[in-house]
C-alpha cells in the first residue's frame, strides 16, 4: 500500500496513553493509512475496522463489538482491529484450553480465559490473547473481577497465529505483554506445529511436535506432549 508523506505539522500527545518501552507513543501518532497499518504491525487493511473513525474508538466502542458477538477485536490505538482467526487454529485453541483449565481448576490456582477475555493491558490497549491464564494472587482480594475490562494482567499469555499475523504485529504484542507484566507467552503456530515459549521479549525457547511444553514458573508441574494438540488432520 503506498504511503504518503508525513505532515510536518508538531502532533499533541494525549496523556495516559502510553507506558515507556511499548510501542504507540502518541508523539509518534499515524497520519495516513498507510502509518495506522504500519504501526499496528503491518496487518491487512480488512482487519481494521472504520466504525468508530480509527484513532476515536474506546473501551464502550469494544465492549458494544464484543457484546454483539460481531467480532474479535482488540483497541490499539483508539483503533479497532480484528483479531485473525481460522478454523484450525480455533480448534487448537480449544484443544489447549481443555488441558490448562483442567490443571488450573484441580489446583485452584486461578482462571484460564477463552479468546474473548479483554484484558486492559494499560489505558488505551485492550488485547484478547487466545488464551490466557491468571492466578488468583493477581487478582484483588483473590477474588474474580466482576468488570467486564477488568484492568488485570494475565501470568500467561497465548498467541495462536493465523495467516494474516505479521512478525512485527507479534514483536508489537510481545513488548506490550511483558510491559505490561506478563510473565510468560507461547506462541503457537499451527501450520508448522511449533510453540515458541517467551521467558522476555529476548528470551525464547522453540518447541517442536515431538516436544513437551511446561508451565514454567508460571504453572509448576504442567506438562503437556505437543503430539496431543498438533494430531494429524483427520478425513472427514
Amino acid at each position: 500500500m503506498t504511503t504518503t508523506a508525513k505532515s510536518s505539522r508538531p502532533k499533541t500527545p494525549r496523556p495516559g496513553t502510553t507506558r515507556p518501552g511499548v510501542p504507540g507513543s502518541p508523539e509518534d501518532a499515524p497520519v495516513t493509512v498507510g502509518d495506522l497499518l504500519d504501526r499496528l504491525g503491518g496487518i491487512p487493511a480488512r482487519r481494521v475496522l472504520l466504525h468508530p473513525t480509527p484513532g476515536t474508538a474506546t473501551e464502550a466502542d469494544l465492549l458494544k463489538v464484543l457484546d454483539g458477538n460481531e467480532r474479535l477485536c482488540e483497541l490499539v490505538e483508539g483503533t479497532l482491529v480484528e483479531k485473525a482467526v481460522g478454523f484450525q487454529e480455533t480448534w487448537l485453541t480449544a484443544a489447549l484450553i481443555t488441558e490448562l483449565f483442567l490443571f488450573v481448576k484441580n489446583r485452584r490456582l486461578g482462571r484460564v480465559t477463552t479468546p474473548d477475555m479483554p484484558f486492559r493491558l494499560l489505558t488505551g490497549l485492550v488485547r484478547l490473547p487466545d488464551i490466557a491464564f491468571t492466578s488468583y494472587d493477581r487478582m484483588p482480594g483473590r477474588k474474580v473481577p466482576k468488570d467486564p475490562i477488568p484492568n488485570l494482567v494475565p501470568d500467561l499469555a497465548v498467541e495462536v497465529l493465523s495467516k494474516s499475523n505479521t512478525p512485527k504485529e507479534l514483536k508489537r504484542k510481545l513488548e506490550e505483554y511483558f510491559a505490561a507484566g506478563v510473565r510468560l507467552v507461547w506462541i503457537i503456530d499451527s501450520r508448522k506445529k511449533t510453540v515458541r515459549v517467551h521467558t522476555a521479549i529476548d528470551r525464547s525457547t522453540l518447541l517442536r511436535e515431538g516436544e513437551t511444553l511446561d508451565g514454567g514458573d508460571v504453572l509448576p508441574g504442567f506438562q503437556l506432549p505437543l503430539a496431543r494438540i498438533f494430531e494429524p488432520e483427520e478425513e472427514a
